[in-house]
């Protein structure tokens, strides 16, 4: 689907990706769906809890260092403010920057304010937001209460931009408009297609964009030893580095679930070529993202110098490390392509997959692609996986492990990472993105578990003493009995 920046909000991924939150099967299964057009929604007759797009793009927003995000919404939808604050100090703290708070103010809507409109107190907020940060671009999110309300989010930004003479932003990213959390990416990314980035003035040939979370820096050795230069963005950059985001030679992403719609957007409308592979997780996957990148860069030759010599260099370390994983049981749960992207690192170590979950799925990503497809690449160089999705519903999260009892957990999201704990199953939180990428990502990863399942008292402990708050009758019940189905008495 081509991206239109003149409409001031990106399409949601069920219109645009065909994005489900409920299926329960196996891998080969979803992608033969997927690929056939015939995926449907199985809608749960309960759900627990769900992610809010708001969050998602503020999330990427909230660390460019020198603009503001005003959250126009209740001061409830401020609750995440404390952990982008902590996430952005500690990334100025690994960088070696000057610590400073992110820069969030909340337009603190009440009840009142929905009967009346709160357009007065975007004002004051857009305008303390200025006078206390001097930003250089302002970012305003919306929330379930402003969209409802039907608040004229354009003629108040456009009136505000001429007054205070620098970019006014809506971010167009209500909870309720989609039920897929990461709609809350695309968001944000096109608001800043939209008006920060700007043509070229001129092309690097050195440059490329890496479309990340905040993971550590690992690509600048990695890529300069074919000569090239990363350019992480979002988090972490200036409104001057995102306007320029079009000088790059190319532009990759480490999990196509956040980068599928900057990508193509910078591609299609600043003629940034898009790596159209499947993540660098394991050695195929990380040989095909390094192939596409030395195809569009002119460095083939040099990209196979290095996948050579990376291979050698890890090869005694995994075979020791696979012959010292041999029989183990895992379990994955994390985002769409996250997911995918850890079961490739764990066919590679050779540990026995009992299943995956992730939160969602997109049926295809934007520039439409099948070599990047990244479930079909599990098929394709490994076995199939038992897999199902949903959208962090705990209840069903717990049921699975309880029921598989596997000897570790891997998972990409704090909040669901208790669960394992709490039933006593070693539990690798895998919060550093870049953790598991290219050849050494094997080792890395290799080495956690190992370490991971080694001493096994703590959760053990952990699980003799705590309640879990699911009775009996659920654990049970078959896992996915609320998805489609009914549960039995």
């Amino acid at each position: 689907m081509a991206i239109n920046l003149k409409s001031p909000e990106a399409p949601i991924r069920e219109l645009r990706l065909g994005s489900i939150t409920g299926y329960q099967g196996t891998v080969s299964d979803l992608c033969r769906k997927s690929q056939k057009g015939d995926l449907k929604e199985q809608e749960r007759s309960f759900s627990q809890c769900a992610t809010c797009a708001s969050v998602t793009a503020i999330c990427q927003l909230a660390m460019i260092q020198d603009a503001a995000v005003v959250n126009h919404a209740p001061l409830g939808c401020a609750g995440d403010f404390t952990n982008f604050n902590f996430i952005n100090r500690i990334g100025q703290n690994k960088r070696g920057w000057r610590l400073a708070n992110a820069r969030l103010i909340s337009s603190n809507l009440r009840e009142s304010d929905t009967v009346f409109g709160g357009a007065v107190k975007l004002r004051e907020a857009v305008r303390a937001a200025y006078d206390r940060y001097q930003p250089r671009a302002i970012f305003i999110t919306t929330s379930c209460v402003s969209g409802i309300i039907g608040e004229d989010l354009q003629g108040t930004t456009e009136d505000i931009e001429e007054e205070l003479g620098i970019p006014i932003i809506s971010v167009s990213c209500e909870g309720f408009r989609s039920q897929i959390w990461a709609s809350g990416f695309d968001a944000a990314y096109h608001a800043i297609l939209r008006k920060v980035v700007k043509p070229a003035q001129r092309k690097r040939t050195d440059l490329v964009n890496i479309i990340n979370f905040w993971g550590d820096d690992i690509f600048t050795e990695l890529l300069g030893k074919i000569g090239l230069t990363p350019n992480y963005v979002v988090p972490f950059t200036t409104i001057e580095q995102l306007e320029k985001l079009s000088e790059a030679a190319a532009t990759l992403q480490v999990c196509g679930t956040l980068g599928t719609y900057l990508a193509a957007g910078l591609e299609q409308h600043f003629g940034v070529p898009e790596v159209k592979a499947p993540p660098p997780y394991g050695i195929p996957g990380t040989d095909a993202w390094l192939r596409e990148l030395g195809k569009v860069t002119g460095k083939e030759k040099e990209v196979e110098a290095l996948i050579a010599s990376e291979k050698v260099r890890i090869a005694p370390e995994l075979a020791e490390l696979r012959q010292q994983l041999k029989g183990i049981k895992a379990f994955v749960g994390a985002g769409a392509v996250q997911g995918h992207s850890i079961i490739n690192v764990l066919n590679e170590l050779e540990l026995d997959i009992l299943g995956g979950c992730v939160w969602h799925h997109d049926q295809k990503l934007d520039h439409g692609d099948p070599k990047g497809d990244s479930l079909q690449h599990i098929i394709d160089n490994y076995a199939d996986v038992s897999f199902s999705i949903c959208n962090k519903q705990s209840f069903e999260m717990v049921n699975l492990l309880n029921k598989l009892q596997p000897d570790i957990f891997i998972v990409r999201h704090n909040g669901m990472a208790v669960w394992g704990a709490k039933l006593g199953i070693p539990t690798f939180l895998m919060g550093d993105e870049h953790f598991g990428i290219g050849y050494q990502g094997l080792i890395n990863y290799g080495q956690k578990i190992a370490e991971t399942i080694a001493n096994p008292a703590y959760v053990k402990n952990l699980a003799k003493y705590s309640k879990l708050p699911y009775t009996d009758w659920w654990l049970k019940q078959e896992p996915f009995a609320f998805l489609g189905k009914g549960v039995t008495e």
